[in-house]
């Protein structure tokens, strides 16, 4: 719990979407503590933003518990490419798409490029997002509105929508929810009001797919450093993040991703609906 960098920090800001090699400390996905033990062996996986951040994480872990892995990205090359050298180190399959996920064909794109190359989906992984921040609500432009429903939650239902059928009894898709699903940040109220709604979303998406039995969850973390933190906020929000919560620290992606593993693993048969919290100490209600 202490191991990992607390604020302040001097890191350099950047425009979005980031680059996880400006940043300073860098974070930590897992590349050399990661261990796995086979709970995912020979399953299929798609995880949208998955180049940095928090889907590298869970890329590297996937691959390091016996799952091929898809890497949907907008247009980070060199983020990406770092993350499908970690999979295929692990001795995994590694499939990068680039594109815009706002397109209902792009995710079709995606869905059908998994399933040619990797033999199927067993897992799906929507992770991807957009946030910016603003102080005001007149600052927030009808464009910027339009732009994060349509990353954060169409391009969710797309996705979901397109890999449904070619998913098996026992599949599982996993929701990247976030603590402003239940406590909003004003300065962020485009992204949680979205993340809201995926929140919703899966809860109700849980329910729609027993019958064929594929489970859907989320995950909700709290203030995570990744490459969205110094290219969407102000810089004295960087220098103090995660100060605000009870470890007063931002999470480093690896330390979400066992909770992705474990919502992924077919031990986990009976878990749907669920939303884990990994926010350093602080409660979601």
């Amino acid at each position: 719990m202490t191991n990992y960098p607390a604020p302040p920090f001097d890191t350099p800001m950047q425009t979005m979407p980031g680059k996880t090699s400006e940043m300073s400390p860098r974070p930590d996905h897992g590349e050399e503590s990661y261990r796995g033990s086979g709970r995912l062996a020979g399953l299929k996986a798609i995880i949208t933003g998955g180049d940095s951040g928090i889907g590298r994480a869970v890329a590297i872990a996937y691959a390091r518990e016996g799952a091929d892995v898809l890497i949907s990205y907008l247009d980070e090359d060199e983020d990406a490419q770092e993350t499908k050298a970690w999979i295929e180190k692990a001795g995994r399959k590694a499939v990068l798409v680039r594109g815009d996920i706002q397109s209902a064909q792009h995710c079709s794109h995606i869905v059908e490029t998994a399933v040619a190359e990797l033999g199927g989906i067993d897992i799906l992984v929507n992770n991807a997002a957009h946030q910016a921040t603003f102080s005001d609500i007149g600052e927030i432009s009808d464009e910027e509105w339009e732009l994060t429903f349509r990353v954060n939650i169409h391009a969710m239902f797309y996705l979901t929508k397109a890999a449904v059928p070619h998913m098996k009894p026992g599949s599982s898709i996993i929701n990247t929810a976030s603590i402003n699903s239940d406590s909003p940040s004003p300065h962020l109220l485009t992204y949680a009001t979205t993340k809201g709604a995926i929140q919703n979303f899966t809860a109700g998406l849980a329910q729609m797919l027993a019958e064929k039995n594929i489970r859907a969850n989320a995950v909700a973390p709290g203030p995570i450093w990744t490459p969205l933190i110094p290219s969407t906020m102000p810089e004295e929000n960087v220098k103090n993040f995660g100060k605000q919560v009870p470890m007063q620290r931002p999470g480093q992606p690896v330390e979400l991703a066992s909770a992705y593993v474990m919502l992924a693993e077919p031990l986990s048969s009976y878990v749907s609906g669920a939303t884990i919290a990994v926010t350093g100490g602080k409660p979601i209600l």
